[in-house]
């Protein structure tokens, strides 16, 4: 939770005025414990984790509007979450970064994007690794998902310097976006 990149979306999205709750899954706050890297945990574990942080937060905040946004892995299961219909507090998923292709292997992950049944964003780099555009224009994407393009940023946005852009504006550019994506859900009024 803090990496560069999420303390910097985060302070991005507070500026746009959006109260943004950051966790670590448990792999991580162990790492921070005892300095080990380790894989991360299995997905009912990392699910569980999500699930208790939007306990705690329904329970403290009772926001009348609840987004789940994750970077990589943590879209990923921040879009499984979205599959189940009891999180109906949910208002919407946001991944940053999602992992099409896993870092060892060829199958595509769309199962949670195809399942999930709330509104979803997707803000992925030109140049992501794991899924860039010609890439993703060949899979079955459910049309409901919205995929935003952030200019020649890679798996974490960050630009090449002779692309002319830059990271700062990118990651403006993804928070924009997903603010927007959050406006326009919540004009639905759930």
């Amino acid at each position: 939770m803090d990496s560069d990149f999420m303390a910097a979306m985060a302070q991005r999205l507070c500026e746009r005025g959006i109260a943004v709750v950051r966790f670590n899954f448990p792999y991580m706050q162990q790492r921070l414990l005892d300095g080990t890297r380790r894989p991360p945990n299995r997905a009912p574990a990392l699910l569980a984790c999500f699930d208790d942080a939007i306990a705690l937060v329904t329970e403290r905040f009772a926001p009348r509007h609840l987004f789940l946004m994750g970077k990589s892995m943590g879209g990923r299961m921040a879009a499984m979450l979205g599959a189940d219909d009891t999180k109906t507090r949910l208002s919407g998923i946001i991944c940053l970064g999602y992992p099409f292709l896993p870092p060892k292997g060829k199958a595509v992950r769309l199962e949670p994007l195809q399942q999930c049944t709330l509104p979803l964003l997707i803000v992925q780099g030109e140049r992501d690794s794991f899924g860039n555009p010609a890439q993703v224009a060949s899979w079955d994407i459910p049309p409901a998902v919205n995929l935003h393009w952030v200019a020649d940023g890679d798996h974490s946005l960050v630009p090449r310097k002779s692309s002319g852009h830059t990271e700062a504006g990118n990651l403006d550019a993804a928070a924009d976006c997903c603010v927007g994506f959050m406006s326009s859900v919540m004009t639905l009024d759930f």
